[in-house]
C-alpha cells in the first residue's frame, strides 16, 4: 500500500535531480511529440514539397501565454 502512495518528489533524500531529469524528460517528448504533429499536419494539409509559412506574431503570442498559464499551473502545485 506504501508503494501506491509513492509521490514523485519524496520528502527525505535529495530529491531535486530527480525532479528536473523527469521534468526534463517529460519537456523533451512533449516538444518531440509537439514537432511531429506539426509536421504531419503540414504535409497532409500542403504536401511533403512545400515548407510552411513562419506563424504570425500573434500565433506566438497566444502560444506564449498558453505556456504561462501551463508554467503557473506546475509552480502552484509546489505551494501545495
Amino acid at each position: 500500500m506504501a508503494d501506491q502512495q509513492r509521490a514523485i518528489t519524496p520528502t527525505e533524500g535529495n530529491w531535486r535531480p530527480r525532479v528536473l531529469l523527469i521534468g526534463g524528460l517529460a519537456g523533451a517528448l512533449i516538444g518531440l511529440l509537439s514537432a511531429y504533429l506539426y509536421v504531419r499536419s503540414v504535409e497532409e494539409t500542403h504536401g511533403e514539397a512545400v515548407s510552411p509559412s513562419s506563424p504570425k506574431a500573434s500565433d506566438a503570442v497566444k502560444l506564449g501565454i498558453s505556456l504561462l498559464g501551463i508554467i503557473r499551473t506546475i509552480t502552484e502545485w509546489g505551494r501545495r
